[in-house]
């Protein structure tokens, strides 16, 4: 089948308004294309680059529906989406990745049960519907475990260690019963990411592996190309593909896997660009985001090669300094010394234009590019200690906090 091409000019629509909605923006610029933007917020990292930032509700289907005559084509930054809202703008206009695929990737449940239903391997988990699965759960599993909300899970947030048998029951209880995965606590070895492109006649094409460390369940650092031998590699791109060859996925797709024992487990899917993917912005030939607008336009994916080794940190809110006593959050928080970044010849800062800085909000990230791996790292070193980030960017601390934490990430 054919798909027509969107020619410079046209208007992407994207619903959510986050950084990730802001990059896509400015790849779209770039190549001449116009952005709307639609969320509940008004002066949104989307908004400030869109033409146009639409406020309303997910749930108004009739706002839903007048956005969608204002543009060509439509794409989403976040998963929790309602499927009624996409169902609704697909009545109007083009929609990539599918409703479809949202409504597999936002629910933990669903997502498990593709996986593995397309043989690709998992690590044990079991459904937490109701209390009367609370001891078959256990009694499958064992404990310590990780409990995480079946939805509306990232950052780390939905997501909590449990210890026992009743602290599941009382963690289960806090969270009003929402139904929930219960999942194997892993001795990581690493956790990985493979981010891909797929174009509507099925095209294909994949960005070097990335290696990601994580801290309080938010990913700290991102190394690529990831330190893994090249048969792991290639298994991972090989099923990375066979996961968007299943989903007849149309976008930009990333696949995030654990490094268990030697072998792959398939943690999650997340059907848009990815942090663990922003490296490529200053690192690759094509970045995510432009390939995600060649996609969303019909055009021919760009050449995914890196170029130069990067490291890059991702700049939470903790970094501003607040003074004692204070909310936190700016203005009461001090502006970081950016010169400790900027210094540094092959450090790329991006700053998402996020009004309030809070402890844990992702504020911006720095990439470094250098012509060897061990310098990028060096650098992305220096650069973490001098902005006061976590324990100064103790590479063994970040590895040793990736085993403790990855597994409990949600959708970076």
């Amino acid at each position: 089948m054919s798909h027509a091409v969107l020619p410079p000019g046209s208007t992407i629509g994207v619903l959510g308004s986050g950084q990730l909605g802001r990059m896509l923006g400015l790849a779209a610029r770039r190549l001449g294309y116009r952005l709307h933007t639609y969320s509940p917020d008004t002066d949104s990292p989307t908004g400030q680059i869109a033409d146009a930032e639409v406020t309303g509700s997910y749930d108004d289907l009739d706002a839903l529906r007048s956005f969608a005559d204002g543009v060509d084509v439509v794409t989403f930054e976040f998963e929790n989406v309602p499927s009624a809202s996409v169902g609704a703008i697909a009545e109007r206009t083009v929609v990539r990745p599918a409703g479809s695929v949202l409504h597999t990737t936002q629910h933990r449940g669903r997502e498990k049960g593709f996986l593995s239903g397309a043989g690709i391997p998992v690590a044990p988990y079991a459904l937490v519907a109701t209390g009367h699965d609370l001891d078959a759960a256990v009694a499958r599993l064992g404990c310590p475990a990780i409990l995480k909300t079946a939805s509306f899970g990232y950052d780390g947030k939905g997501q909590a260690r449990i210890e026992s048998r009743a602290d599941l029951e009382r963690t289960f209880a806090q969270w009003k019963g929402v139904p929930c995965v219960l999942e194997e606590l892993l001795a990581l070895e690493r956790e990985v990411s493979v981010v891909l492109a797929r174009g509507a006649e099925g095209q294909v094409a994949v960005f070097p592996i990335a290696e990601n460390s994580h801290a309080r369940g938010i990913l700290d650092m991102t190394i690529a190309p990831a330190r893994i031998p090249q048969a792991l590699a290639d298994e991972a791109v090989a099923l990375a593909r066979r996961l968007a060859e299943r989903l007849d996925y149309a976008g930009v797709l990333a696949v995030e896997m654990f490094v268990v024992g030697g072998r792959l487990l398939m943690n999650e899917m997340a059907p848009r660009p990815h942090n663990s993917g922003h490296y490529t912005i200053d690192a690759c030939r094509t970045s995510q985001f432009e390939q995600q607008v060649r996609v969303l336009c019909g055009l021919p994916l760009g050449d995914p090669s890196q170029h130069s080794p990067a490291v890059m940190v991702n700049l939470l809110g903790d970094i501003w300094n607040f003074p004692t006593g204070s909310a936190q959050s700016s203005p009461g928080g001090r502006e970081p010394g950016w010169a400790a970044v900027l210094r540094h010849p092959g450090a790329h800062l991006h700053l998402y234009g996020k009004r309030e800085a809070r402890p844990g909000r992702k504020m911006g990230h720095v990439t470094v590019c250098e012509a060897s791996l061990e310098r990028a790292l060096e650098v992305a070193l220096a650069i973490r200690r001098d902005l006061g980030i976590g324990d100064g960017g103790n590479p063994h601390a970040a590895a040793r906090a990736s085993k403790a934490n990855a597994h409990q990430g949600g959708r970076p």
